[in-house]
């Protein structure tokens, strides 16, 4: 692969990784405005993975072009995908919010790039660079910052154990996001990730773990009410189908270990976007603690082009031609 084809493609990854994180980081806004008409987030929750299920079935399908045999060969892959990276780190967030601070529960929650690190490092032997490690160290600086934990905030034990069960799940999504060798495309495995997250999430209202309860009441945003259906399609539609499908895209261009720093965007974004839909002003250590996560990013990138994950393979010695009575040539 050439320079400029690398570069293109890493180009075209962060561009899909900031999608995805602006997207994802859209979510909370929306499903905020529809808890409080009434709404619990696990019904938000289930019907956001539902519509956006419904939505990638199809064209999920025609990407397969008649390869049906990878769904049988990554049947465990997409079931773990859906149960773990889609279902499992929402569900486990959901509750983590139920015993501690939401800012805090999301700072555990997205230590998953270090989860990352460290388990490409341990599983596959990449060793991060020196940079690797300083962006690491610099984003988990500003994400602090951004969440404005340095005020103080309670914890608990059963909290913490909850957001570290949707630290794995994140961690989760962004190995197998990254992963191309399982042949499948991206958006196959975006629409059957979600398809048995939906599946889970309703067997889990079923059975009275997750309490589903919907409302058509208006949802109102920063004083303005909006139809309840606008901020459902909106959760679906683009916070789910389009978020999911960028954010494997993404990964498969940058690996999961960039991928997943970028998406610390999806903070600052959420942050973002309580200012302009909520009236949610961010203080000023907020937005600086946004540069520092953007400066992490590209200490990461500077990172992985010094240190590549994979090593070169070296080259199989060529046989030595030999001569018409058999023996080796001089």
């Amino acid at each position: 692969m050439t320079h400029d084809t690398t570069s293109s493609r890493t180009a075209v990854g962060l561009l899909l990784a900031f999608a995805s994180a602006t997207t994802f980081g859209m979510s909370g806004v929306l499903a905020r405005g529809l808890i409080d008409s009434g709404w619990s987030a696990g019904a938000a929750v289930t019907v956001r993975t539902a519509i956006a299920a419904t939505v990638l079935i199809v064209p999920g399908v025609l990407a397969l072009r008649g390869r049906w045999h990878l769904v049988r060969d990554n049947a465990g892959l997409v079931t773990i995908y859906g149960v773990a990276a889609v279902a499992g780190a929402q569900l486990c967030y959901f509750y983590a919010v139920t015993y501690m601070q939401v800012s805090v529960a999301l700072l555990l929650e997205y230590t998953a790039p270090v989860a990352v690190v460290l388990w490409l490092w341990l599983r596959h032997g990449h060793r991060p660079s020196r940079l690797t490690i300083l962006g690491a160290a610099i984003a988990a600086v500003g994400l602090v910052l951004v969440l404005d934990v340095v005020s103080g905030a309670e914890l608990s034990t059963v909290g913490v154990l909850w957001a570290l069960g949707a630290m794995v799940g994140a961690a989760t999504y962004f190995v197998i996001s990254a992963d191309e060798s399982n042949g499948l495309p991206g958006i196959s495995l975006a629409a059957g990730g979600l398809l048995v997250a939906g599946a889970v999430l309703l067997a889990a209202g079923g059975l009275g773990l997750l309490p589903l309860r919907a409302s058509t009441a208006p949802a109102v945003y920063d004083g303005h009410a909006v139809p309840w259906w606008l901020p459902v399609l909106a959760l679906g539609l683009v916070t789910a189908a389009f978020a999911y499908v960028t954010g494997i895209e993404a990964g498969r261009r940058l690996g999961s270990r960039l991928a997943s720093f970028v998406a610390l965007g999806e903070v600052l974004a959420a942050v973002v976007f309580a200012w302009l839909v909520l009236g949610e002003l961010p203080r000023p250590i907020q937005l600086a603690g946004g540069l520092l996560v953007l400066a992490g990013v590209v200490v990461v990138k500077l990172g992985e082009t010094r240190a590549p994950l994979v090593a070169e393979p070296e080259p199989e010695p060529r046989p030595e031609p030999e001569s018409v009575s058999g023996r080796p040539a001089a």
